[in-house]
């Protein structure tokens, strides 16, 4: 009666989660007698019954992909990075300094310390080891200014919009610079105060009612409509 993944690991659709005496539960499927999952989540295995618990608010890493982390833990040769995943992820020192970590010369808190925002990408990632970042690309790096915006991971598509249609308009409306990443976390830059948070707006409106139809028209008539309201305000 084998189990093919260990307890809270990530599953996704169709994995093979047991096969044998086993019981299928929440958010599983039993074919024959193997069971399956059905959604992205953590695999559970309470006595005989196989449950998977959703990841709703969770990312699950990807190589290659651009996320926006904060560091909650220094180490001997790095740095541990939330990346509101189920695992932390790793930074090494060598990826900062660009050159081997040298311990009686570097002082990493100097570099990146506790509560730092960094944007990042993952370049390593399997079940078996944490995600592994680099910072070593323009753009990627400590963030020292703007606005953190977090928002459900899975409605990131729905900001970025049918090829890029959507994000392109917020920045154009707003003037904002915006680093999104696919673990849900924003970052959005603008040369006012004001302007930040009317892009911020946007985005949680976009997040709030990414299921109804229209949105793109709905985004772009109430900036507009804000816009108008603060111009009139400060004249």
């Amino acid at each position: 009666m084998p189990t093919f993944f260990e307890r809270r690991q990530v599953v996704t659709p169709g994995d093979l989660l047991a096969e044998g005496d086993y019981i299928a539960g929440e958010n599983t499927f039993l074919e024959g007698n193997k069971i399956y999952a059905t959604r992205t989540g953590l695999v559970e295995y309470d006595n005989k019954k196989v449950n998977v618990v959703a990841l709703k608010a969770f990312y699950v890493p990807r190589i290659g992909d651009l996320v926006i982390g904060t560091i909650v833990e220094i180490g001997f040769n790095g740095w541990t990075v939330d990346i509101n995943a189920p695992y932390p992820a790793l930074l090494r020192a060598s990826e900062v300094l660009s050159r081997p970590f040298r311990p009686q010369q570097d002082d990493l808190p100097q570099l990146l310390d506790i509560g730092d925002l960094i944007v990042a990408k993952i370049v390593a990632y399997d079940r078996a080891h944490d995600p592994q970042l680099k910072v070593d690309e323009p753009g990627l790096g400590k963030i020292t200014r703007g606005q953190i915006l977090k928002i459900t991971p899975t409605k990131i598509p729905r900001v970025i919009g049918r090829k890029g249609s959507m994000i392109s308009m917020i920045k154009q409306e707003t003037n904002c610079h915006i680093i999104l990443g696919l673990n849900g976390i924003i970052l959005i830059t603008g040369k006012r105060v004001e302007d930040e948070q009317l892009a911020a707006t946007a985005i949680r409106k976009i997040d709030e009612e990414s299921h109804l139809a229209g949105l793109t028209d709905r985004i772009t008539q109430m900036l507009k409509k804000e816009k108008q309201e603060m111009e009139e305000h400060e004249k």
